[in-house]
């Protein structure tokens, strides 16, 4: 019996202007980042797995979550194996990212245990929608509570000292990740998290306040981390490091930082083209007291990520009201209010490069361009990677509105800036988005264009 074709994978390779070879090495990029060099039923595809899939074989192992999540990333909204025209998935729920579990369990299996994180996140699915639903507000209050006396610890005591040495080191690494990218360091930040850190949670504290300072702190840590794995495109990692930060942070009743790491899960969804559950998060995240009781300067970062999401689904008016009282708290932030002192690295450079990715997501490229340019002139030296990142973007920007030339300049500093030591997916992927969008014009005889391609080109070649 002949199999039928698969007419929704080949409408979605469609959409995507993908050939069946590209659509393979899109699909072998993902599980390199996935699997990280395991070997696995269908670990690596060529354009013949992929034909066969559109001819009506199904696709067997890790090959539906991947290709789907290929995809989903090229589109920018979630495709389901459903949608792929791939039976029904049986996994079970991520049990890695369960709400119930124990952070100090998912703090011990770092370090060393990266690999195995993969492998489970990857044995239930790789980065999905289903990933990211957030408990109910019961949990929240639950997590807050003092623990019973009879969970407290009996390990090593634990004074305002050790809280401080944790934050310094948190600092310390979110201004290298800031300069170098997050494929620089970010295993040295789980060994920590995966020894010290658990040891301090699991000690004698002084008092509830040094508990929940604890907590925080290394709450902020494990975000520290999931961003380093984010910036570094390793998505599924990110996530597990994101998931438990919210869960210490909870555990601590630190609501403002609960809020920052959900806006970072909610950024690296809309990232990932999971715009829906990406708005879901933003609004979680500007909810109660993780707006209300935070500074000016951390609610402009939740507010503006929240107008990014609004921008996504195309909620214009909200966005555009969003975006201004994110601009109204950044106004307060210089008004003597004492800020803390962690990883809310925001200012008027950070709220410019976010507000031209709403324009952006709204369509008004113009207006984009010019934030996108405030943001370069205003950032300073010390956040070399997020630099390049609005670099990309705003070229990006000018070369649909057809400034060719232009846009090859600023690439052409994207290129400087990368060289120069940035190990960052995010920024890398700029580069990729670089020569796809300059691929209608190479034909054309643009001395620009060809001397950019060839060092865009040499450049990945090293890389990769």
């Amino acid at each position: 019996m002949a199999r039928e074709r698969n007419e929704r994978l080949a409408a979605l390779l469609l959409e995507a202007r993908w050939s069946r070879a590209q659509a393979a090495s899109a699909y072998n990029r993902v599980s390199a980042e996935t699997l990280n060099g395991e070997v696995r039923e269908n670990s690596k595809v060529g354009r013949s797995h992929v034909s066969m899939w559109v001819g009506g074989t199904q696709p067997t192992g890790v090959a539906p979550a991947i290709l789907c999540q290929a995809l989903t990333r090229r589109l920018k909204r979630e495709i389901t194996p459903e949608e792929a025209g791939f039976a029904a998935s049986t996994s079970p729920a991520q049990g890695a990212l369960d709400w119930r579990a124990d952070p100090l369990i998912a703090l011990n299996a770092l370090g060393s245990g990266v690999d195995t994180d993969r492998r489970r996140l990857l044995a239930d699915g790789v980065y999905s929608a289903a990933a990211l639903l957030l408990p109910e507000e019961a949990w929240w209050n639950a997590m807050s509570r003092p623990p019973a006396e009879n969970e407290a610890s009996t390990g090593k005591r634990v004074g305002r000292g050790d809280v401080e040495t944790v934050r310094e080191l948190t600092l310390a690494f979110s201004r290298m990740d800031q300069r170098r990218g997050g494929g620089h360091g970010r295993r040295a930040v789980d060994e920590y998290l995966k020894h010290e850190a658990h040891d301090f949670l699991r000690g004698r504290f002084a008092g509830d306040a040094t508990r929940r300072a604890m907590f925080s702190a290394s709450a902020e840590l494990a975000y520290v981390s999931g961003w380093m794995a984010f910036d570094n495109s390793e998505h599924a990692v990110a996530l597990q490091r994101f998931n438990t930060a919210v869960k210490l942070a909870a555990r601590s009743g630190d609501a403002p930082l609960s809020g920052h790491i959900l806006r970072a899960m909610a950024h690296q969804a809309l990232d990932l083209g999971f715009r829906r559950e990406a708005l879901q998060i933003a609004q979680t995240s500007v909810h109660g007291e993780r707006y209300a009781a935070a500074t000016p300067r951390e609610r402009a970062l939740l507010g503006v990520v929240h107008a990014r999401t609004l921008a996504a689904n195309d909620f214009k008016q909200q966005a555009a009201k969003a975006l201004l009282r994110a601009e109204d708290d950044l106004a307060k932030a210089s008004d003597g209010v004492r800020e803390p002192d962690r990883t809310f690295f925001f200012g008027e450079a950070s709220l410019a490069h976010e507000t031209a990715c709403t324009l952006r997501d709204l369509g008004d490229l113009q207006r984009a361009v010019k934030e996108f340019r405030r943001s370069v002139r205003t950032r300073g030296a010390a956040f070399r990677r997020t630099h390049a990142v609005t670099l990309g973007y705003m070229g990006a920007a000018q070369i649909a509105q057809g400034g060719v030339e232009e846009a090859c300049a600023t690439w052409t500093n994207v290129l400087d800036a990368m060289e120069d030591g940035i190990y960052s997916g995010r920024a890398r992927q700029t580069v990729i988005d670089m020569r796809r969008l300059m691929s209608p014009y190479r034909k054309r005889g643009i001395p620009a264009i060809g001397a950019l391609d060839a060092r865009a080109a040499s450049y990945l070649a090293q890389v990769d």
